[in-house]
């Protein structure tokens, strides 16, 4: 059955806090893996898990920062080196977490790029698709065994309202035969992010795999550090003293509804649904000029399939 786009009325809102969303609930036991989570909400969530009980598994690309905002953490946590553009350092983690024989029972793929300059993968994929969608693809395939060994696992892939701004270029996925937007790119990718979810859902909950896509809401973290600070006052994101908007939630706040989607017990039972706000978020129309809500082309099925099937031919990988 398919979990409607249709909020729950959990209880929780914006200003919910990873502590918050977490309350009453142990997580003693359980393994957690959070890509990108030593800054930002990446380390809220790692934070919140770990306090719940969980041992929890980060994935880095820089080691020493890594050290550094998780040395209080230290009997809880796992530091692993990955690099998610690169497939072998993808497929190297991936070996040594199932090597263990260890069941996952979360992985948020949480680790992402913002707006960047045009970069190329070796493969020559464009950047922001081939980290923030390929690259967790490709993670998700090589700890699938691991998955399905919990017997009841979820997958959270971080969007963001960012998909409004492109659906996926089916037919130029790597701005080839278009001039780059950095921002339209990050908006395929947040879309791809959706996308995957849907179809991760309805490929894993036969195995008791659940995967959700969720919105963090806007918060100040080193996603906007390839963004001048002009362009973020234009945006309407600081003033001209670099304070953030008072829409922006803190880093807690912010990891608040990744922890809700891999761990609430509203949830049991669910999957395949975008998420905001600690609650599922309602569907919006393709016109829609808000600022909450999923647009169609980010839930869409045969989108969802569509992309799977490019994926698996682009990585090279399989969820068999």
């Amino acid at each position: 059955m398919t979990t409607p786009q249709t909020p729950l009325r959990s209880g929780f809102g914006a200003r919910t806090t990873a502590q918050d969303a977490l309350a009453g609930i142990s997580l003693s036991g359980r393994h957690a893996i959070v890509t990108g989570g030593y800054s930002g909400i990446g380390l809220e969530t790692t934070r919140a898990l770990a306090d719940a009980g969980a041992h929890v598994t980060v994935p880095v690309r820089d080691r020493a920062k890594a050290e550094a905002a998780l040395s209080n953490l230290a009997d809880r946590v796992t530091i692993e080196d990955l690099d998610l553009s690169d497939p072998a350092s993808v497929a190297a983690l991936a070996q040594r977490f199932v090597s263990r024989g260890a069941p996952l029972h979360m992985l948020i793929n949480n680790a992402g790029i913002m707006a960047t300059p045009l970069v190329r993968d070796a493969a020559g994929r464009e950047g922001q698709f081939a980290t923030n969608h390929l690259g967790h693809f490709r993670l998700t395939s090589g700890l699938w065994p691991a998955l399905k060994a919990a017997a009841g696992a979820r997958v959270v892939q971080l969007s963001s309202i960012g998909h409004r701004l492109a659906p996926v270029d089916f037919d130029d996925l790597d701005f080839t035969s278009r001039a780059y937007d950095k921002w339209a790119a990050y908006g395929q990718s947040k879309t791809a992010n959706a996308l995957f979810a849907v179809a991760l859902d309805k490929r894993g909950k036969a195995s008791g795999v659940r995967a959700f896509a969720v919105h963090p809401g806007g918060i100040m973290t080193a996603l906007q550090r390839h963004l001048p600070k002009e362009e973020q006052m234009a945006l309407g994101w600081i003033d001209a003293d670099g304070r953030p908007h008072a829409i922006f939630k803190t880093p807690s706040q912010g990891a608040a509804t990744s922890v809700w989607c891999a761990t609430s017990p509203q949830l049991d039972g669910m999957g395949g649904v975008y998420c905001e706000d600690c609650d599922i978020a309602a569907a919006a129309p393709a016109n829609d000029t808000g600022w909450s809500g999923v647009r169609p082309h980010a839930i869409d099925t045969a989108q969802a399939a569509r992309l799977w099937e490019i994926s698996e031919i682009l990585t090279g990988v399989s969820f068999n």
